[in-house]
């Protein structure tokens, strides 16, 4: 299924990968970005949309404008922040808007972000890990969150969850929630160091479930089944979890992958945001 759909959306002029089960919600806009559409060059070639790796900030607004019209947004509705591998989750509104993308970041060592207001486009960066969609279709509020192997060990699913408890008065059983691309288990090798924290914080029958042995002090981590076991802990119904199962590094020619490219790449970015219902 998911290399006839990579397939389809290659032939857009600016591809956007989108999922079934937040496409189907009435209030709300999504996508998430390739490598493809854009004018960097080089290792950046072409949709960069990172400030901060070395491409030029024309290309990268460029890259902004193309994206935002195939999403279809406003490039002063974004809200972007910088992300530091935290399991800090802000509230946006309104007078967020514009942050980091026509005014300067002020987000610092933010991973999530949530917000009521519509019109507000939520926008995380990544290029192996894992991007969180949260939408509470009863209280009509989202969040969106970046979590790789040190958001996922610390629950960053659960946190954004909890947050938007308590902000929005969210029940988990209301969330339709989607795992975007990310690296997929059969790419991902990580040391002792990295199990030791999944077993300090995960049961050892859901470890049984995320990694495998390799070798000696080398396995195979799981971060989709990982990301799926917070959400389904955390209250959201299994059948409201949406994972397409796109692997950006075995899928180089259209995603970025941190992995796969030894670290010479551009962003990818995820976006989510609510729109007026007349």
């Amino acid at each position: 299924m998911s290399d006839h759909y990579l397939e389809q959306i290659k032939k857009q002029e600016v591809p956007v990968i989108t999922f079934e089960k937040l496409s189907n919600i009435p209030f709300l806009k999504h996508g998430f970005s390739t490598r493809l559409g854009g004018v960097s060059e080089g290792i950046f070639s072409s949709l960069n949309l990172s400030f901060n790796r070395g491409d030029s900030r024309e290309h990268v607004m460029e890259n902004y404008r193309r994206i935002a019209k195939a999403v279809g947004f406003e490039l002063n509705h974004l809200v972007l922040s910088a992300q530091t591998h935290t399991t800090n989750v802000k509230l946006v509104t309104k007078k967020d808007c514009g942050n980091g993308i026509i005014r300067k970041n002020a987000f610092a060592d933010v991973d999530g972000l949530i917000t009521a207001d519509e019109n507000v486009v939520l926008a995380t960066s990544f290029a192996d890990c894992v991007p969180l969609y949260f939408v509470d279709v009863k209280n009509k509020a989202i969040g969106l969150s970046h979590s790789g192997w040190r958001g996922t060990v610390n629950r960053m699913g659960e946190v954004t969850i909890q947050r938007m408890q308590e902000e929005f008065g969210t029940d988990p059983k209301d969330l339709i929630c989607a795992i975007g691309p990310s690296i997929c288990q059969d790419c991902y090798e990580v040391d002792d160091i990295v199990i030791q924290e999944f077993q300090k914080n995960f049961s050892s029958r859901d470890c049984e479930e995320i990694y495998y042995q390799t070798e000696i002090g080398k396995y195979r981590l799981n971060l989709w089944k990982a990301n799926e076991l917070v959400l389904a802990e955390a209250g959201v119904r299994p059948e409201h979890i949406e994972n397409r199962k796109i692997c950006t590094c075995c899928n180089r020619d259209l995603l970025f992958s941190h992995r796969g490219l030894n670290g010479k790449r551009g962003n990818l970015s995820a976006f989510l945001y609510k729109i007026p219902i007349k």
